[in-house]
């Protein structure tokens, strides 16, 4: 039996059809940059999301350069964001002249720890970058209460969290403006590269506008310096097709969490499951997406289990992931930055802990009996090698 971490083609099978139509029929229609493809999906996601306005960008990293841009964010300046994350965070931080300060997370919930965060903030911060890691959104009560309080601007990294929501309020919402990703593996994924921007401002609205198209509000009239970040008509064109299909998919994830959730309880005490919001969920005020089901296998006896496994599952034939075996407090392209392991110490311990599971729509119960049953018998073997 073979379950890969992700199988884009069996979602492919299912409504690869509509989405050839829909690639086919912009290709005969000629229009191919900011047309109405893009312009309706702006529209969708703007109501998606809850939010009054959204601009379609070339991918998730150039929404957090142009969101960093539209605020004047730049040299001299300092934003919070977690070191337990993708690079791209702390990476559009650096480009537009920035420091990234990196704070350290929850572990029971993978995201920024807000009780971290007023010890950080000095008169060179600027603004706060959260992470909804995971698709479980980050305490963005805290968060906000904080920020206004010492007037920073917020932007939300909602590249794997679309659809999420805190307090019943969807993520990309709540701070000044929201960036998503749609890359092929996310919960929402074009065929390429593709992201966007979300904000209920409509000054900020118009900036990243011209930010996204050479800073032009009026063709070859240049306000400022901006980019060629344009989301691609036909990547607009997948993304409205599958947009009709997420709410059901997020529900269809939600159901897979539940069920590992009742076959990997109490299996072994080497393993931590992620922070069960299931209850909450029925009352539709706080929902995780599950863009990854990541648990922690504990390291004991300097072993690393969660490597151990991973090749054990790997070799019955059970894809997993490691997002991400390195905090970017260590990594050397932010070793200018000067912090050492010990600064971060529960982003430290995660990165050599968290392994993530196949969640997709496209799976059924057995597959996951099949992954949690394979997962216990691995465990108990390794419990006489830790």
């Amino acid at each position: 039996m073979k379950i890969p971490i992700l199988d884009l083609k069996k979602q492919h099978q299912i409504i690869g059809s509509a989405i050839e139509e829909a690639v086919i029929t912009t290709l005969r229609g000629g229009s191919y940059i900011l047309g109405q493809n893009v312009t309706t999906f702006e529209e969708n996601i703007a109501k998606f999301c809850d939010c009054k306005y959204a601009v379609g960008v070339a991918n998730g990293t150039d929404a957090l350069i142009i969101a960093l841009r539209a605020l004047d964010i730049g040299l001299g300046d300092e934003v919070i964001t977690p070191s337990f994350t993708f690079a791209a965070t702390a990476e559009a931080i650096h480009l537009v002249g920035a420091k990234p300060v990196f704070i350290d997370i929850d572990v029971n919930t993978f995201n920024l720890n807000p009780e971290l965060l007023e010890a950080l903030i000095t008169p060179k911060t600027k603004a706060i970058i959260p992470v909804h890691l995971y698709g479980k959104p980050s305490p963005m009560d805290k968060i906000m209460k904080i920020a206004h309080k010492h007037k920073l601007y917020v932007i939300e990294d909602n590249a794997q969290a679309i659809g999420a929501k805190f307090n019943g309020q969807a993520t990309g919402g709540f701070g000044d403006i929201g960036c998503i990703s749609f890359y092929p593996t996310k919960n929402l994924g074009a065929c390429g590269d593709a992201g966007a921007l979300t904000t209920n401002s409509l000054e900020l609205y118009k900036r990243i506008k011209r930010l996204r198209a050479h800073g032009m509000d009026l063709r070859y009239y240049h306000e400022e310096v901006g980019y060629n970040s344009r989301l691609d008509e036909i990547q607009a064109a997948i993304l409205n097709v599958k947009l009709n299909y997420l709410n059901s998919w997020i529900l269809k994830r939600m159901t897979l969490a539940k069920t590992y959730y009742k076959l990997l309880s109490g299996i072994s005490d080497l393993l931590i499951l992620p922070v069960d919001d299931h209850d909450l969920t029925q009352n539709n005020l706080n929902t995780h997406v599950w863009h990854q089901y990541t648990v922690r296998l504990k390291t004991k006896s300097n072993h690393n289990l969660r490597d151990l496994v991973a090749d054990k599952l790997a070799q019955q034939g059970i894809g997993s992931m490691i997002y991400y075996p390195v905090p970017l407090h260590v990594q050397k392209a932010f070793s200018y930055l000067n912090y050492k392991a010990k600064d971060l110490p529960q982003s430290n311990l995660v990165a050599q802990e968290v392994l993530s599971l196949p969640i997709y729509p496209e799976l059924q119960d057995s597959d996951l009996e099949f992954v949690s049953n394979s997962l216990k018998s691995i465990l108990t073997e390794c419990c006489s090698l830790v």
